[in-house]
C-alpha cells in the first residue's frame, strides 16, 4: 500500500512526532491530511507549513471523547500521548486515559472507516530491560507501581487493545515501538535529555547528568523515525516493530556530543541523583524493521544534533 492519494488522520498531529508525520505524508502526496490534537503538549506552530496546504485540516479535540469525523479515512496514526517524564508526571491521569480510552476511540474510528490503524508505542514497554539489545519478542521488565508506570502501562495496554481489535474485529493494525527520538520541534523544557542538554548548551549553563551518566540510550533523528512509521503503515506487518537507532551511547557521551556540536562553551558537567525507575540500558534490535520494512536509520548523531541546534537557534 502506498500512502499517496490517501486520507491520513494523525492523532496527536500537533506534537513533535505528529507534526513531522503530517509534513511527510503531505509531501508524499496524500490527498487529505487531518491532524487531531487537544494541544495539551502539542503546539499549533508545529503545523505552520501544513496549514498553508489546502489538503490539510486541523481539529482541536481530546480523543478521550469520541472522535468527531465523517467521510472516508485510509490510515489512522495514533501518536496522541504525553511522551516526556515531565509531562506524564504532571499529567499522569490524562496519560493513562489517552493511552486507554483515547486509543479505543482511535481504533473505533479506524474500524468504522475500514482504515489501517498505526499505534505509536514505545521502548518503555520493555521497562528496565534484562535483555540487551531488546527484541520484539522480549516481554519486558516493567514495574507497574513506579512513577514511570503511568506511561509504560498505558502504552502496554494500548498494544493489548490494538492487538485485540486486530484479532477480534479483523482490523488492519500496526504497532511501532519507538525508541528515543530527537530533532526540531521538541520543546526545550519538556524534560527529555536531548532538549535538556541543548537548552543548557545554548544558555551556557552546566550540563546536568542524572546518576553517573553510565546509563545508555540510542538516539534516532526524527526524519529517520518518521520514515520508519510510513514504511510500517504501508506494509502488511502485524507484529510489533522496533524503530530506533541501534547506536548505543552513554548519557555522559551524549552530553559531550551536544557540547561539541554547540561549539564547546563554558558549561561543565554536573551530576544529579538518578530518578526512580530510570532504565540502565536501552538499545533496539532492529532486525525485524530491516528485514520486513527495508528500514534502517541513516542520519548520524553529529548531523542530527547540528540540525537540531540550528533549528533552536533560528527559533
Amino acid at each position: 500500500m502506498s500512502l499517496r492519494d490517501k486520507h491520513i488522520v494523525v492523532l496527536g498531529g500537533a506534537g513533535f512526532l505528529g507534526s513531522h508525520l503530517v509534513d511527510r505524508v503531505l509531501n508524499d502526496g496524500a490527498v487529505r491530511v487531518t491532524a487531531i490534537d487537544d494541544l495539551s503538549t502539542g503546539r499549533v506552530r508545529n503545523l505552520e507549513a501544513a496549514q498553508r496546504d489546502p489538503r490539510f485540516a486541523f481539529i482541536r479535540h481530546d480523543i478521550t471523547s469520541p472522535i468527531p469525523h465523517s467521510g472516508p479515512v485510509d490510515v489512522v496514526f495514533n501518536l496522541a500521548s504525553p511522551a516526556s517524564p515531565k509531562d506524564y508526571e504532571s499529567r499522569w491521569l490524562e496519560t493513562m486515559r489517552v493511552g486507554s480510552i483515547g486509543t479505543q476511540h482511535g481504533l473505533e474510528l479506524a474500524h468504522a472507516r475500514e482504515a489501517v490503524f498505526v499505534q505509536a508505542s514505545t521502548s518503555e514497554v520493555y521497562g528496565d530491560p534484562l535483555e540487551h539489545p531488546q527484541q520484539e519478542s522480549y516481554a519486558g521488565n516493567v514495574d507497574p507501581t513506579s512513577p514511570r508506570s503511568v506511561y509504560d502501562e498505558a502504552k502496554r495496554y494500548g498494544e493489548a487493545l490494538v492487538s485485540a481489535f486486530g484479532r477480534k474485529k479483523k482490523l488492519s493494525t500496526r504497532i511501532a515501538r519507538i525508541f528515543n527520538t530527537y530533532g526540531p520541534r521538541m520543546r526545550l523544557d519538556d524534560g527529555r535529555v536531548v532538549p535538556q542538554f541543548i537548552a543548557q548548551a545554548l544558555s551556557g549553563d552546566d550540563f546536568t547528568v542524572q546518576g553517573d551518566g553510565s546509563q545508555t540510550r540510542s538516539f534516532c533523528f526524527v526524519t529517520d523515525l518518521i520514515d520508519g512509521l510510513v514504511k510500517l503503515a504501508a506494509a502488511e506487518v502485524f507484529l510489533p516493530v522496533n524503530l530506533g537507532n541501534p547506536q548505543e551511547l552513554t548519557v555522559l557521551e551524549l552530553a559531550n556530543a551536544v557540547k561539541r556540536a554547540a561549539g564547546g562553551g563554558s558549561g561543565q558537567i554536573v551530576f544529579r541523583e538518578l530518578p526512580t525507575g530510570d532504565p540502565k540500558r536501552r538499545r533496539p534490535d532492529i532486525s525485524r524493521a530491516q528485514s520486513l520494512l527495508g528500514w534502517s536509520p541513516r542520519v548520524s548523531l553529529s548531523d542530527g544534533l547540528a540540525t537540531t541546534l540550528e533549528s533552536f537557534r533560528a527559533a
